[in-house]
């Protein structure tokens, strides 16, 4: 039988660090309360010609060499975003040219936090199918480009960045299982609403932007991502105590708690980079997955549950056999 496995982990933060600090000076907010509420210090904001596509090669170009493997050997590309480069070509397509690679499938995946999720959970497929040999997975944002950099709800929250995988064909279990859900029925609590077919006038006068409900977000969350512990560990016949390592999105630490809770966890069991990172959507979990490989927390043989929550709303877990 075939499996898929992650032989390689990459990340990328841009240069420019926005501090709480320098928050203070721009919107009516305070370094205390966005620590007390969120559990963020800092984040990286992508410089103005710095693009999605960017941070997903430094990022991929990692995983790349940390797995070993010639770039030719990669015969699926597949990156979660909300913020791609241009509306198309897919911003999968514009790092297959970049990476020199030719022919085999590369696209996007929208799932906004839950991307790079969703993603793992198809090159999953396509490796367990036969269909690909060597994936490369991305989850890269610059979510910067659409903050109201007025409105404190939101703005204290996001970061740019990017993390990548390295998923390859291997006869033992790597990705174990993937839950994959959304409800439309909650769309408005957190949205951007304006697009290309929907109040197009916002994105050409540049006033498309993150609105988020956020009592209702955290409370859905919580719910949403204690249920999906749940059935990740039943699915799979596990016991709480078999997990190893909680790499979680990282939306703000009290929603990392309270799933950390359920799984009966200590807090130095779960991989935490929302401090230093901020929310980064969908390239959350890869970053927070390349930090804690590349610091020597996560070892081979380990047990791991990715989880992420998103706009959509969306929501999805993986159990992987690092």
């Amino acid at each position: 039988m075939i499996y898929s496995r992650i032989t390689g982990t990459g990340g990328y933060l841009p240069e420019k660090i926005m501090t709480n600090g320098e928050l203070e000076r721009i919107v009516d907010t305070s370094d205390e309360w966005i620590k007390t509420r969120t559990g963020i210090i800092k984040r990286h904001i992508a410089a103005e010609n710095e693009t999605t596509c960017d941070l997903a090669e430094h990022a991929a170009l990692k995983a790349i060499a940390a797995s070993g493997i010639n770039p030719g050997k990669i015969d699926l590309i597949i990156i979660g975003t909300t913020t791609p480069d241009v509306i198309f070509p897919s911003t999968a397509c514009l790092l297959q040219k970049r990476l020199g690679i030719h022919g085999c499938p590369a696209f996007d995946v929208q799932a906004v936090c839950t991307g790079f999720i969703y993603a793992l959970d198809i090159a999953d497929k396509f490796i367990r199918t036969g269909a690909a040999t060597t994936a490369l997975v991305i989850g890269a944002e610059t979510l910067s480009r659409i903050l109201d950099w007025t409105d404190r709800s939101t703005c204290v929250l996001f970061g740019d960045g990017a993390g990548a995988v390295i998923l390859e064909a291997s006869p033992e279990p790597g990705i174990m299982s993937s839950h994959l859900h959304a409800d439309g029925e909650y769309n408005e609590l957190l949205q951007v609403p304006a697009g290309i077919s929907r109040y197009p006038e916002k994105l050409k006068n540049g006033t498309a932007f993150i609105q988020m409900q956020g009592n209702e977000v955290f409370k859905v969350a919580v719910n949403t991502l204690g249920r999906i512990v749940d059935e990740t560990l039943e699915a799979n016949h596990l016991e709480k105590e078999d997990i190893d390592w909680l790499v979680p999105h990282q939306a703000n630490t009290r929603i990392i708690s309270a799933t950390a809770k359920k799984l009966n966890m200590s807090m130095d069991r779960v991989i935490l980079t929302v401090d230093q990172h901020g929310n980064t959507s969908a390239a959350s979990v890869p970053l927070a997955l390349d930090v804690a490989v590349r610091d020597g927390r996560i070892q081979r043989g380990d047990t791991l549950l990715l989880e992420a929550f998103g706009g959509g709303l969306t929501w999805g877990a993986t159990l992987v056999k690092y």
